[in-house]
This record gives C-alpha cells, sequence and structure tokens, in this order.
C-alpha cells in the first residue's frame, strides 16, 4: 500500500523531528487546520507517535529517515545495479518476503527483485512468529533470486546470509555483532535481527528463493512490548548507530545479499563457513534445541563442515542437528 500524496507529503515534513505549527503545515499541505489535525490522526492509528504542544506545534516522538529509492539505488556499485530487475518500495505492507514468494509463485523466472518496507502489518519470522515492524524505524528486506539448482544446493545459505549481514554493519563500523545458529542476528544474548528463507521449486531446479531480513535499527519502547524474548536495537549498541543513515544501510545491505547469492551453489557454504565461526555466539553456551515438541539440552560445539548445529549431550555425545530452534538457558 501506498500513501496518499499528502500524508506523505506531511510525514516528509515531519520527518525531522522538529516542531511544526498548524499553520505552517495547512499551508505547506494546503489543507485547512481541521484537515491537518484528521491527517495527524491517520499517522496515530498506523502507529506513529505525534507530539502536540500548545504554542509550538507537532512533530515526531523520533526524527526518522524515510526510505529514498533514488538515493539507495546511487549508493550502489554499477555491478549490483545491474543485477537488479525490479525495485520496489511501499508504504505499508504484509509482509516483504510473503509479496515476493507471491511473485516467485505467479512468475517462476523473477529473479533479482528488490522489495523494501517502511511497515509490515504481518512480517514473520521463523514458525511463523510476528515480526514487530514499526513505521520507518527498522529495516524489513526482502530480495528474490533463482538458482538453477534445485534447493538442495542452498543447503547453509541462512548461515551465509547471516555473514553477509555481519559484513555489511561492520562497513558502518558496528562490531560485536554475533551469529546465532541458524538465522539470527544476536548482540550480547539479544536479537538484533532475523533471517528467513524460503525456497520454491523444482526438486532437481531451477528454484527460487526469497531471502529476508529483518534488522532492529530503533524498537520503540510501547511496540516491542508484544516481543517475547530479549531483544536489542542498532541505536542502543553505540553512538555510532545513532548516527547510521537507514537509507546507507540498506544499500549496504543489498549489496552483501547480492554478493552472496549470485553464485552460490551447493559447494559455496565452505567460502562462508570458517567466517560464520568467527562470529558464533552461541558456541560453549548452555542451550535447549527444540524440535516439535521435542527437548534437547546440551553445550554448543560450534557447527560441522555441512552447517550442522553440535550440541554436547549432558552425557558427553555430541549429536549434528539440521534444524530446530535454539534458546540459551539461563
Amino acid at each position: 500500500m501506498q500513501f496518499s500524496a499528502k500524508k506523505k507529503q506531511l510525514l516528509q515534513i515531519l520527518s525531522d523531528g522538529e516542531f511544526h505549527s498548524g499553520t505552517t503545515l495547512a499551508a505547506q499541505l494546503e489543507l485547512s487546520r481541521s484537515a491537518i489535525w484528521k491527517q495527524l490522526n491517520g499517522l496515530e492509528a498506523l502507529g506513529i507517535e505525534t507530539i502536540a504542544v500548545s504554542g509550538k506545534g507537532y512533530r515526531l516522538h523520533n526524527a526518522i529517515e524515510l526510505l529514498d529509492k533514488a538515493h539507495i539505488i546511487d549508493l550502489l556499485p554499477i555491478s549490483i545495479r545491474q543485477q537488479i530487475s525490479v525495485f520496489e518500495t511501499h508504504d505499508q505492507i504484509d509482509s516483504t518476503n510473503s509479496h515476493l514468494s507471491a511473485l516467485a509463485h505467479k512468475q517462476p523466472e523473477s529473479t533479482g527483485v528488490i522489495c523494501l518496507a517502511e511497515q509490515q502489518t504481518a512480517g514473520r519470522g521463523r514458525r511463523g512468529r510476528q515480526w514487530v515492524s514499526p513505521f520507518g524505524s527498522n529495516i524489513y528486506l526482502s530480495l528474490l533470486c533463482q538458482f538453477q539448482q534445485g534447493p538442495g544446493s542452498l543447503s547453509g545459505l541462512s548461515l551465509a546470509v547471516g555473514v553477509a549481514v555481519i559484513k555489511a554493519l561492520k562497513k558502518h563500523h558496528i562490531e560485536g555483532v554475533g551469529l546465532k545458529w541458524p538465522n539470527d542476528i544476536y548482540w550480547q544474548q539479544k536479537k538484533l535481527g532475523g533471517i528467513l528463507i524460503e525456497v520454491s521449486g523444482e526438486s532437481n531446479g531451477p528454484c527460487s528463493a526469497v531471502i529476508g531480513l529483518g534488522l532492529n535499527l530503533y524498537l520503540p519502547e510501547q511496540q516491542a512490548m508484544t516481543i517475547e524474548q530479549d531483544w536489542v536495537d542498532l541505536r542502543q549498541i553505540s553512538a555510532i548507530s545513532q548516527q547510521l543513515s537507514r537509507n546507507q544501510l540498506q544499500a549496504t545491505l543489498i549489496e552483501q545479499l547480492f554478493n552472496v547469492s549470485l553464485q552460490y551453489n551447493e559447494q559455496s557454504f565452505a567460502q562462508y563457513r570458517d567466517e560464520w565461526r568467527l562470529y558464533d555466539c552461541m558456541r560453549g553456551q548452555q542451550v535447549s534445541l527444540f524440535m516439535g515438541n521435542q527437548q534437547i539440552d546440551g553445550t554448543v560445539e560450534g557447527i560441522n563442515d555441512e552447517g550442522l548445529l553440535l550440541l554436547k549431550t549432558p552425557q558427553g555425545q555430541v549429536k549434528g542437528f539440521a534444524s530446530g530452534e535454539v534458546s540459551f538457558r539461563r
């Protein structure tokens, strides 16, 4: 969904986080004061908190950096721009992953499609969990790519994408971020972001993969109240993060995701394995692995060469697991 021109213009004006009088807003948007008030109420309905102070006017609770498609494209290397077939930005969408998964179903040959959103109304994490997606605060990014081999060739792709995300953050001087098997971005045992890869196609190829990334830049406390696990956003991590351009980070992430996806095959994980191990924030930790109704407790021994989780049980056995939900044990 795209907002009306007036609502978009109002957001552009208020995005600086400064006060703007109702009279000034009415003049700039060529609307009546009552129409401005209705527009502001419309923002509140979207979860965009505004503050009104008599004699000062209106401002957003926090300044935001709206998506700027042209600027993001300008920041990309020419070699990456040439790989993009479609670049979509949405003011509001159910889920960037769901949107591109539907496109892959309708047009299986589609590849190089980027989808970004200001807000998701039905953002998804692993196992169908809700991904809290406030407006204009975080990164909601999905990339649709086609691979000539079948889904089996994409083993380890989520781990390789995790490495790509760390590389992007490092380019912006964000340090100390780790990876939690199989597809989470963590900082000091708190979740910073998540990766969701959805594959469709023939078992022997070709196949399509939607690579989705949600990354917390700024997560308002009120909207984070529904999150049932420890979380963190980039603004909490360092002063550098507070000055980080959302559009610049989106461009860096897009570049790194294309770098991973363009030539990925079943032998490719070996190129990322050692680097993933460097960022492993679970090794040596006591965890519980959940597979359906089964719970397996143990100590993480890292990953094997194929990317399987190695778990040492209390009986001293080391077993490899290809899937499951891992939780740190307090």
